[in-house]
């Protein structure tokens, strides 16, 4: 599926597109954390003169692997980004590039459409907590009863480390 806003061949006005993205969309950017997803954008593009204005509404979930019990989790994405196009030169670095909460893009005047794909993956993935963890209670049981072991000889384990020699190596004579 393309995500393609075209630049050139409309008239002054609006229009709306709608897409889907799933686990496909994100195999195509090598992202092997997404197991499945179902993330519905809505887009709608206003076109005024030389510059459109472009409003996304991205929704859905996505499915990961959870940090602690590694075991499935779905996770609500939401986003809202909001871009004012311009073509021609960007502004100079002193320039604000924002206007409100409407991010401004530069593209060259010869481009005749923008493929959205990238902002698309880059807004779902910074929707993202960065710690993906199911709710207390919630993971897989036996992992979390593994994982809370203490371990049955600590000295014998020490013993083991190859780094046992340096045990004390700080310590204060």
């Amino acid at each position: 599926m393309e995500y393609i806003i075209p630049l050139n061949g409309w008239a002054a006005g609006e229009r709306e597109y709608r897409w889907q993205a799933g686990v496909k969309f994100f195999q195509k950017f090598d992202n092997a954390e997404i197991l499945d997803a179902a993330v519905g954008i809505d887009a709608r593009a206003v076109k005024s003169g030389h510059t459109i204005s472009l409003d996304l509404d991205i929704r859905g979930s996505v499915t990961v692997a959870c940090d602690r019990c590694l075991e499935d989790l779905t996770l609500p994405v939401e986003a809202h980004p909001a871009f004012r196009l311009e073509f021609g030169e960007a502004a100079a670095p002193e320039e604000e590039t924002r206007e409100g909460s409407r991010e401004i893009l530069y593209l060259d005047p010869s481009e005749t459409e923008w493929d959205l794909s990238q902002v698309i993956y880059d807004y779902i993935c910074l929707s993202l907590p960065l710690q993906r963890v199911h709710p207390e209670g919630e993971c897989n049981p036996d992992t979390v009863r593994f994982l809370s072991q203490e371990p049955a000889d600590e000295e014998a384990g020490d013993t083991n480390s190859p780094f046992a020699a340096l045990k004390g190596l700080f310590d204060e004579k």
